[in-house]
């Protein structure tokens, strides 16, 4: 795990105050950074081996380390920090001015510099305005990914969509380069073909304006007490179609009816829809799908099982990344976007619950979500 990574996906700078590290072999130091930077939740350490430590177990928006230390020094620690981190914001204490150090630091990504002995006001000055090259920072840093993600998506969309509109205009340029007779078998097969494109044309769009709706409401949450097996019973009936059309066979344990959950009910809803049209779309004609859900001590836990073909291991990481589609048959024609995995666990995860699966080729998939029980 990289330093911080896991704290910093966890919490958004307005779900948490800032924290900062002293890191400084003299305690009086570590006491007078305390007192001056009072707008932060402060933690010390005496030296870089144990600031190493804090920093792998908790995530901080600043590191302000003296140089000068013995064991790990303050050159070294920057450069572990920022090997595993480079976006986590170093400042460095020095009593010195050698341009040596100096230059080797900010080779290494140091922040800023603050000489000793320290100057309150400017201690705190520079602070402020290294957290708020560190928002920016991050802010553009987020600017760029969702450029990259709308570029990809609007891609992806493109080669999505594009594909059955051409063969349907290929099938009828080939009803009308020719008098075909509607009862000739040539003249069925196209109509087959035609049709079917058709259809899978318009369950792409319906899945765009699906997750284009999703996407668009997903920053209001509304986390209450809520009936999974009812949501359950609903995603099934919105699902009915096409398992009748492939003639699956639906089994299912659901625990007593007081199993409830703290969930959002749509995002909820979305997530079941999500696995259980993965379950329907890989599972062949005349399968079958077992729904549970089981009551824990202090969770429920819903499970979706296919007889699908299964997930290789290397792919079975990449299945949540947005916009990621396993194609088992290699046909380039699987529906949807890729984006149903990815949502459903952020919004389980959003519930402060998990989304997990097991997968072996030949063996199907198991998808589990697991939630908050009511008490």
């Amino acid at each position: 795990m990289k330093i911080g990574q896991k704290q910093r996906q966890q919490l958004s700078p307005s779900q948490r105050g800032r924290t900062l590290l002293v890191v400084d072999d003299d305690s009086a130091t570590r006491l007078l950074c305390t007192k001056a930077l009072d707008q932060f939740t402060v933690s010390h350490a005496a030296n870089g081996t144990e600031a190493l430590h804090q920093i792998r177990n908790a995530h901080f928006d600043v590191i302000l380390s003296d140089i000068m230390m013995p064991g790990l020094d303050g050159l070294e620690l920057l450069q572990e920090v920022k090997a595993h981190d480079p976006e986590q914001a170093v400042v460095l204490m020095t009593a010195y001015s050698q341009k040596e150090i100096i230059l080797r630091a900010l080779k290494a990504g140091a922040d800023d510099f603050i000489g000793k002995p320290l100057n309150l006001l400017q201690l705190r000055t520079l602070i402020d305005k290294v957290v708020e090259k560190q928002r920016l920072r991050c802010e553009l840093s987020d600017l760029r990914r969702l450029d990259r993600l709308k570029n990809q998506f609007l891609g992806l969309i493109s080669h999505k969509l594009k594909t059955p509109a051409t063969a349907i205009s290929l099938f009828i340029q080939n009803l009308n380069a020719a008098s075909i007779d509607p009862e000739d078998e040539g003249f069925q097969q196209i109509l087959k073909m035609i049709q079917s494109e058709s259809r899978h044309l318009e369950h792409l769009i319906e899945d765009l304006l699906y997750f284009g709706d999703i996407i668009t409401r997903q920053q209001t949450v509304q986390i209450e007490k809520i009936d999974p097996n009812k949501t359950l019973s609903r995603v099934l009936e919105q699902l009915r179609e096409p398992i009748e059309q492939k003639q699956l066979t639906i089994t299912s344990t659901l625990c007593s009816a007081n199993c409830s959950v703290f969930a959002d009910n749509e995002r909820l809803n979305f997530s079941l829809h999500a696995l259980l049209d993965n379950a329907i779309k890989f599972t062949p004609p005349g399968g079958s799908i077992r729904v549970d859900s089981a009551q824990q001590e202090t969770t429920v836990q819903i499970e979706v099982q296919d007889t699908g073909p299964g997930i290789p291991a290397e792919e079975k990481e990449r299945v949540f990344d947005k916009f990621y589609q396993i194609d088992p048959a290699g046909s380039g024609q699987v529906r949807g976007f890729g984006l149903g995995l990815f949502y459903a666990r952020e919004f389980i995860r959003a519930a402060d619950g998990e989304l997990s699966l097991e997968s072996a080729p030949g063996f199907g998939t198991q998808a589990t979500i697991s939630l908050q029980r009511c008490s």
